[in-house]
């Protein structure tokens, strides 16, 4: 557990860099549900301009788990969570990116026990 806390610690301070306001128990939660992803240095991490990742970001995550289908919608808030966290940053974290789109699809209700 401690490595996770570690992770998570690790993870609100790079918010805070990039001025990102967290409600820390919804991204622990989020984090949480990444599993062995969030240690692994390249899947920790959303290359936005991977046409194949974003397929999967937008058909697992989005379509399946926030239960998003509308294309525009989803390309709207996939640039501005790409936007907020950093066009040009090379270090998107998935947890990060996952927090925001939920936090702007209004799906954190999906995280509630």
């Amino acid at each position: 557990m401690r490595q996770f806390e570690e992770k998570v610690e690790f993870l609100l301070i790079e918010a805070k860099k990039l001025g990102l306001y967290i409600d820390e128990s919804l991204f622990y939660k989020i984090a949480k549900s990444l599993g062995p992803a969030l240690y692994h240095p390249d899947a920790s991490l959303v290359a936005t301009s991977d046409a194949k990742e974003m397929s999967h970001i937008r058909s697992n995550f989005i379509a399946k788990k926030l239960e998003i289908q509308d294309e525009l919608l989803i390309d709207t808030i996939i640039s501005e969570v790409t936007a907020q966290l950093g066009f040009n940053n090379r270090y998107k974290h998935r947890a990060l990116f996952y927090y925001l789109l939920v936090e702007k699809f209004g799906k954190a209700s999906f995280y509630n026990d």
